[in-house]
């Protein structure tokens, strides 16, 4: 965290630590698209570059929204995990991507995420923050389709779709 904050305004300390051009679509990366490690977020569809995407990961470990770990297959490669303070960010992302659903022109592929998270609702929310806590906080995720299988079937599904019609 920054040593002067603008005002003690809720909005304006949050927009401090997440108010960049990256910040957010890293945790989405994270979140939604199980991205851990430096190479898998690198591939983004908005194309971070390396450099850029380095010094943010340092930015939100430093803020206390992902820790840092070792990975045990390669000693100098990190795995990023969720803290709990990010992993509570999901129903902001769901009413995000809902409101970018309703007045932006945005692609079906690319929306259908958003709005499975908009017509779940609390219930949804609350079930992918207990999926992300066991995987990021505990000891991995519960056996069974999860809810980002779910959001990225309904994804798949609406490629396929695309390509067949």
């Amino acid at each position: 965290m920054r040593d002067s904050q603008r005002s003690g305004c809720p909005i304006n300390l949050t927009l401090e630590v997440l108010g960049d051009r990256w910040s957010l679509l890293i945790l989405r990366d994270i979140m939604f698209g199980g991205a851990r490690r430096f190479r898998e977020l690198l591939r983004s569809e908005e194309r971070i570059a390396s450099n850029i995407l380095a010094d943010r990961l340092k930015t939100l470990v430093e803020a206390g929204l992902l820790t840092r770990g070792g990975n045990p297959t390669h000693k100098q490669k990190a795995i990023y995990s969720l803290t709990e303070m990010s992993i509570t960010l999901a129903p902001v992302f769901a009413q995000i991507g809902a409101w970018g659903s309703r007045w932006l022109p945005v692609t079906e592929p690319l929306s259908i995420r958003a709005r499975l998270m908009e017509a779940g609702g609390p219930p949804l929310w609350e079930r992918f923050m207990t999926e992300l806590r066991q995987e990021h906080l505990g000891a991995g995720l519960p056996p069974g389709p999860t809810v980002r299988d779910e959001l990225e079937a309904a994804y798949r599904g609406v490629l396929a779709g695309a390509a067949d019609g």
